[in-house]
């Protein structure tokens, strides 16, 4: 009795053993930071229709994004706060879809993907409150079968890592400068900038327009322009004299960044 007992107890540990490991990897949205969500993707493998879009990151092969980007739904986009934010994303659940050993895939956000709520499209995957991301054909068939055209996912944020520094893209006229804040590093996503030109005593906030653009109506031509800016993990790092005093609109500059 005592014997069938325990070779009992041994069976049921040994098949916890197996069940163990199968349910952590069936629950792993369960882990601290990660979320479940949806995505799609759009455009072709080469990027068609994924450059420029509502961050206004422009070419987004020259701005250093490349392919590794995604389309947010409302409820992640946060009306463009996010731009700029990275995220880990894996393919879960969907055997018939996910490819095996993908394992996950790091994009930036550069876009929006609006809402949909014509009929029959109430549940159209982008609406509010849905977590969902339209990523580039490239990254989305890094993890799941093209045919599927819509998976289950688990993401979380991540740091960014990009190569290079802050880049500040100047746009506007004598009366007003439209500032574009592109690579940038650890949060990635710019909540405040403060702008100071070399003639000016104090730093002037900027106001976010769209995206990551940034404007005053300040007249700062002639003098060097320095910056601070400040992401979503509440931390500041300030740039002096980003931009020469003979800047000039329509020119990129790029400083050192240690987020």
């Amino acid at each position: 009795m005592v014997m069938g007992r325990s070779h009992c107890l041994v069976s049921l540990a040994f098949l916890m053993v197996l069940f163990v490991p199968a349910l952590s990897h069936g629950s792993r949205h369960r882990r601290s930071g990660w979320h479940l969500a949806h995505a799609t993707f759009y455009g072709d493998m080469q990027g068609g229709d994924t450059m420029q879009g509502a961050c206004g990151y422009g070419d987004l092969y020259q701005q250093g994004y490349g392919l590794e980007t995604t389309a947010l739904s409302t409820a992640l986009f946060n009306n463009g706060l996010t731009c700029g934010a990275c995220f880990e994303i894996m393919c879960v659940n969907e055997p018939q879809w996910c490819i095996p050993n993908a394992g996950s895939i790091k994009v930036t956000a550069t876009n929006f993907c609006p809402p949909n709520y014509n009929p029959p499209n109430f549940d159209h995957w982008c609406n509010p409150p849905q977590e969902h991301f339209d990523l580039s054909m490239k990254m989305f068939t890094k993890i799941a079968i093209y045919r599927a055209g819509i998976i289950p996912v688990m993401y979380r944020r991540v740091p960014c890592n990009k190569s290079g520094g802050v880049k500040f893209e100047m746009k506007g006229n004598p009366y007003w400068l439209l500032v574009l804040l592109y690579n940038v590093a650890s949060a990635g996503d710019v909540t405040q900038v403060s702008i100071k030109g070399s003639s000016n005593t104090g730093w002037k906030s900027m106001s976010r327009v769209w995206g990551q653009n940034w404007v005053t109506g300040s007249n700062l031509v002639g003098q060097a322009l320095s910056f601070q800016v400040t992401t979503s993990d509440g931390k500041m790092m300030e740039f002096d004299n980003v931009a020469p005093s003979n800047w000039q609109f329509g020119q990129s500059y790029e400083t050192y960044q240690n987020f």
